[in-house]
C-alpha cells in the first residue's frame, strides 16, 4: 500500500511539473524590422532646370534698364532730341537714355565732330584728319535741369538705398534660388550656408573694408546739394542714409540665417526659396511708384516756376505743365517677368510632387 501511494504520489507529481509544458506553447519567430523608407521626394529635372534658367536670368536683369521716361516739349524739337529727354532706370541706378542725334539734325551741325580747338582725352592737340568722337546726349543733365526749375530734387537723390544694396539683395535671392534647384535637403542647406556666407562676407567687406558706404553717402549728398545749398539738412540726410543701409545689412543676415536653419528643418520651405525671385517685378515697380511720388510732392518752394505737387506718370503718357511725360518697361524689365513666370512654374511643379510623394 505505501509503495503504491508513493508512486501514485511520485506520478502525480511529475503530471503537475509536466502539465506546463504541455500547455507551452512555442515563442513566434522574429518578424525583421521593415526598411525605413526616406521621407524626401525626389525632385523632377524639369523643376531644377527651370530654377537654374531663372537663377541666369535674374542675374542678366541687374545689368540691363527696367524702366524709361521721356520728356517732350516744343523747346526740344525731335531734330535735336530725337528722343525726347529721355532716363533708363535699373537696379544698378539711373542712366542717360539718349542716343546720338542724326548727322542731319540742327544739333549736329551746331557740334561739329572736327571743332576748331577739340583736344583728346589725354588733352593732345587733334592730329590732322582725326574726329572727335560721337556721344550722346545729356539728357541726365537736361533732366536735371528741367527738375531744378520746378523746385524738384536731382535723381540722384531717388532709391540710394535699393540701388546701393541691389547687388547684395539680388545674391540673396540667387542664393535660395540655386538652393531650391537643389533637391535633396541636406544639400540644399549646404548650397544655403555656403552661399548666404559669402554674401554676408562680401557684402560686408564692400560696405566697410572697400569704404563703398562712404563714398555712396558721400556721392548721395553731393547730388542732394547740387541746386538746393542746404548744409544742415544734407548732412542729416546723409547720417540717415548710413544707418539705414546698416540696418538694411543686418536685417539682410539675419533673414539669411533664418532662411537657412528653417531649410534644414522644413523640406515644403523650399517652395518659399522658389517664391521670393518671383516677388522681384513688384518690388521695382513700387520702389520706382513710390519715389516717383517722392519727387513730385517734396517740391522746393523757390523753384523758377511754380508747380503744385503732382504724381508722376508711372506707366503711359502724362502731361506736366508745357511737357509730355512717357513712362515704359524696357526689355529689361520683360527679363525680370520671365524670371517671376519660370520660379512660379518650377515652385507649383515642386508643390505638386510634394503632396504626390506625400500619399
Amino acid at each position: 500500500m505505501h509503495t503504491r501511494g508513493g508512486d501514485a504520489r511520485v506520478k502525480g507529481t511529475f503530471m503537475s511539473a509536466a502539465s506546463p509544458a504541455l500547455d507551452t506553447k512555442p515563442a513566434p519567430a522574429p518578424v525583421p524590422d521593415a526598411p525605413v523608407r526616406s521621407t524626401a521626394v525626389k525632385q523632377s529635372v524639369v523643376v531644377s532646370g527651370l530654377a537654374v534658367v531663372a537663377l541666369g536670368l535674374m542675374v542678366t536683369s541687374y545689368f540691363l534698364p527696367m524702366w524709361w521716361v521721356s520728356l517732350t516739349a516744343p523747346n526740344y524739337p525731335p531734330d535735336a532730341f530725337p528722343d525726347g529727354i529721355r532716363i533708363m532706370f535699373g537696379f544698378t541706378g539711373v542712366s542717360n537714355g539718349c542716343t546720338t542725334p542724326p548727322k542731319t539734325s540742327r544739333i549736329a551741325q551746331e557740334t561739329q565732330q572736327e571743332e576748331i580747338g577739340w583736344r583728346s582725352e589725354e588733352g593732345l592737340e587733334k592730329k590732322p584728319g582725326e574726329k572727335k568722337p560721337e556721344s550722346s546726349l545729356d539728357c541726365m543733365h537736361e533732366m536735371n535741369t528741367i527738375n531744378h526749375y520746378v523746385g524738384m530734387h536731382p535723381i540722384g537723390v531717388g532709391a540710394p538705398v535699393e540701388r546701393f544694396m541691389s547687388p547684395w539683395l539680388l545674391g540673396m535671392l540667387g542664393v535660395g534660388l540655386a538652393g531650391f534647384a537643389v533637391g535633396a535637403r541636406r544639400a540644399r542647406v549646404v548650397v544655403l550656408g555656403v552661399g548666404y556666407a559669402a554674401v554676408t562676407g562680401w557684402m560686408a567687406y564692400e560696405l566697410w573694408g572697400a569704404g563703398r558706404l562712404q563714398a555712396h553717402v558721400a556721392s548721395y549728398m553731393e547730388d542732394a546739394g547740387k541746386y538746393f545749398r542746404e548744409a544742415e539738412r544734407i548732412a542729416q540726410w546723409g547720417e540717415s542714409l548710413t544707418n539705414v543701409i546698416t540696418i538694411v545689412f543686418v536685417v539682410m543676415v539675419v533673414l539669411m540665417v533664418v532662411m537657412t536653419a528653417a531649410a534644414a528643418k522644413w523640406e515644403k520651405f523650399q517652395l518659399v526659396l522658389g517664391t521670393l525671385p518671383a516677388l522681384l517685378p513688384a518690388f521695382f515697380v513700387g520702389a520706382y511708384a513710390a519715389w516717383l511720388y517722392f519727387f513730385g510732392h517734396n517740391l522746393h518752394p523757390w523753384g523758377a516756376f511754380t508747380v503744385k505737387p503732382f504724381m508722376p506718370t508711372v506707366f503711359g503718357d502724362g502731361k506736366v505743365a508745357q511737357f509730355s511725360t512717357h513712362s515704359y518697361p524696357t526689355a529689361g524689365f520683360a527679363v525680370l517677368l520671365a524670371v517671376a513666370v519660370l520660379s512660379l512654374i518650377a515652385v507649383l511643379r515642386r508643390r505638386l510632387e510634394l503632396a504626390e510623394g506625400g500619399k
